[in-house]
């Protein structure tokens, strides 16, 4: 990652959603949905999670179909929340600095191509001015080697990844894919925020 700080000055945004009682949703699309899962998994206030498709339509949102480049769709989780836990601002600063590389253009890593692009499908203008504020904000700071690439979406329809796809990581351990990417993902969240990790 083109990360030029370490992630415990990492900030955390200056302007967030407000603390609500009823759960909440946010869709992230940060590389391969197996690795920004399993970074999500781990959090307190973290409700559920389901791996998907968003960008495109319906009968586009198909894995092989994805994978090949030839669709809109990004590789996303829809996370579902406690605001009173865990607020959207927070999950945004745990997607910058640990989830994904956000200077990375239509790729993360060996994986290419815009269906592994960084993006926040915003399912509302207060959810699009957090992400908004807060990418000015980081890019304000400096943080990063190169520019931020992430794009702001509307979500206009989330769909869900086929069964296979969710708890990959978690089923998975071993597998070489995992252990390289996503595994150290995972450990820098536990060594750098263990107050925020499910008991």
């Amino acid at each position: 990652m083109a990360l030029k700080t370490d992630p415990w000055s990492f900030p955390d945004p200056e302007q967030d959603l407000p603390a609500e009682a009823a759960p909440a949703t946010a869709v992230l699309a940060g590389g391969c949905f197996w690795c920004t899962e399993a970074v999500y998994a781990q959090l307190d206030g973290v409700l559920a999670l389901r791996p998907g498709y968003a960008g495109d339509t319906a009968e586009k949102a198909d894995y092989r179909m994805v994978c090949s480049g030839t669709t809109n769709h990004a590789e996303v989780i829809e996370i579902t929340y406690d605001p009173a836990r865990i607020s959207y601002g927070r999950l945004l600063k745990l997607f910058f600095s640990i989830a994904h590389d956000p200077t990375q253009k239509d790729r993360q890593g060996a994986d290419i191509g815009r269906q592994y692009r960084s993006a926040i499908f915003y399912a509302s203008e207060a959810e699009r001015k957090v992400a908004e504020a807060y990418i000015r904000q980081i890019e304000a700071a400096d943080l990063f080697d190169g520019p931020i690439q992430t794009r702001l979406e509307r979500l206009e329809a989330f769909y869900e990844a086929e069964a296979d796809h969710h708890g990959y990581a978690a089923r998975n351990p071993n597998q070489p894919y995992i252990r390289a990417v996503s595994t150290p993902k995972v450990e820098k969240l536990r060594k750098t925020h263990a107050a925020l990790l499910k008991t």
